[in-house]
């Protein structure tokens, strides 16, 4: 029992000291400092210690992402009003899937911050004569081109692409319920126009009625004015229809009901000007490709390695180089393959930059249009609803025929839905923008 214990007390100190060597080593070759057991990371950590908000821009290795950072200055264009509300109630409800992907993603990143550490583990194979034997090894990298630095660079920009990614899942969920909601508000507004001018066709139908009843109309002109006046009628159940599943389809992704939210919002300007979050992906996505072709190309140079064992019979330290992906022919057309996969991430950022900045461009164009569109709709509409006063007041005179002043009301009821639908039209280009900028919703509730 006693050799059993001096034997063990022997394998510990051994153990201690190839540690404490290769920490030395590690500091000699400018690695990061080694700290106490108390600091580790991964040491006096329980549950309760896990960061409540993910999109922390603190990082494991102490550093704060620049990126996640703006994603957290950024301010929704969103005023109190109808569209916050709605924002309000799906965020509320948000499952936010892609959050778990940052949450893991930060582990990754927590897990690679020590990766610098030596590696300890125990080692048992079976001699040739018959006995076993058990030792521990530990293992520390002196050099290796760069291979755990780019590691720890590659899990932190693996988080900041999951950030990014996780605010244009919250931005584009808000634009999904805005957009429902700015149907069924222009489907109310133009259900509206069309109920406000049922009462006028149905005196109209009456009119006819009663002349052919008399004798003075027959009954094909009859029939035209039904038909408009059924059209009409059709068309208000359709918008209310039309109305009604776009706010079950809101109401579903909310947490509470938003049916009687109603009118518009305009888009408040922010003072931060952000790049849009697509480009900030596609950098994010290059920072981790860069560090992944550095990874790589670690493999292919020699690196510097001290390991230390301490078996039943004895210790043993030496140090040893070597080339993790060998030497073969086909080693230089691999490397030149990992310097084309840096080129291209840099190449993908410059042609996400393009594809957006177009989008936006075709997108301001829209508006513009829309804008031009919406002021003629107003002024043809004007003039439509003067067009109906002069044919209606010759009506009474019996200077035009009822068919004659229902086309020309008809003509005006057709504008004035066209002109209470362009405000809905351009609220709906203008979210889009601010979607793609990523200012539908405020960085604290990413």
């Amino acid at each position: 029992m006693g050799d059993y214990t001096v034997t063990n007390y022997a394998f510990f100190k051994t153990a201690i000291s190839a540690i404490t060597l290769t920490t030395v080593l590690a500091g000699c070759m400018e690695m990061p400092p080694m700290p106490s057991m108390g600091e580790l990371p991964f040491m006096n950590k329980t549950a309760e210690d896990a960061p409540q908000n993910v999109l922390s821009p603190e990082m494991a290795t102490g550093e704060e992402s620049v990126v996640i950072n703006s994603l957290l200055e950024r301010r929704s264009v969103l005023p109190d009003g109808p569209f916050a509300t709605v924002a309000d109630a799906v965020l509320d409800a948000n499952s936010r899937a892609a959050e778990a992907e940052l949450r893991a993603a930060r582990l990754r990143a927590e897990a690679a911050s020590t990766n610098w550490l030596p590696t300890l583990g125990p080692q048992i194979s079976l001699t040739s004569l018959g006995s076993v034997v058990a030792g521990l090894v530990v293992e520390q990298a002196l050099f290796d081109n760069g291979r755990r630095k780019a590691e720890r660079e590659y899990a932190v920009a693996d988080v900041e692409v999951a950030a990014v990614a996780l605010a244009q899942d919250t931005n584009q969920r808000v634009l999904t319920a805005l957009e429902l909601y700015l149907r069924a508000e222009e489907n109310r507004a133009t259900a509206a126009v069309n109920a406000a001018a049922m009462e006028r066709m149905n005196h109209f139908a009456y009119i006819m009625r009663e002349r052919v009843r008399g004798g003075v109309s027959n009954r094909a002109d009859l029939q035209i004015v039904e038909q408009k006046l059924n059209q009409m009628q059709s068309d208000l159940m359709s918008d209310r229809e039309e109305a009604d599943a776009a706010i079950a389809e809101l109401n579903a992704m909310s947490a509470y009901s938003v049916s009687d939210v109603s009118g518009l919002s305009a888009l408040a300007a922010t003072s931060i000007i952000s790049i849009p979050l697509s480009v900030a992906k596609s950098q994010a996505e290059a920072s981790r490709q860069i560090a992944e072709a550095k990874i790589a190309r670690a493999g292919y140079l020699p690196g510097l390695s001290a390991t230390g064992s301490v078996t039943n019979s004895g210790s043993d330290f030496n140090l040893g180089a070597v080339i993790p992906n060998g030497i073969g022919f086909g080693n230089a057309a691999a490397r030149e393959a990992i310097e084309a996969q840096s080129q291209a991430a840099e190449s993908k950022v410059a042609q996400t930059r393009e594809d957006t900045n177009r989008q936006l461009r075709a997108l301001e164009s829209e508006l513009a249009s829309l804008q031009r569109q919406a002021e003629q709709a107003r002024s043809i509409a004007s003039q439509a609803a003067a067009n109906y006063d002069i044919f209606a007041s010759q009506l009474r005179e019996g200077q035009r025929t009822v068919n004659d002043v229902v086309g020309v009301f008809e003509t005006k009821v057709r504008t004035e839905r066209a002109m209470v639908a362009f405000p809905y039209q351009i609220a709906l280009v203008e979210l889009k923008i601010a979607a793609i900028q990523g200012a539908l919703v405020d960085g604290g509730r990413i």
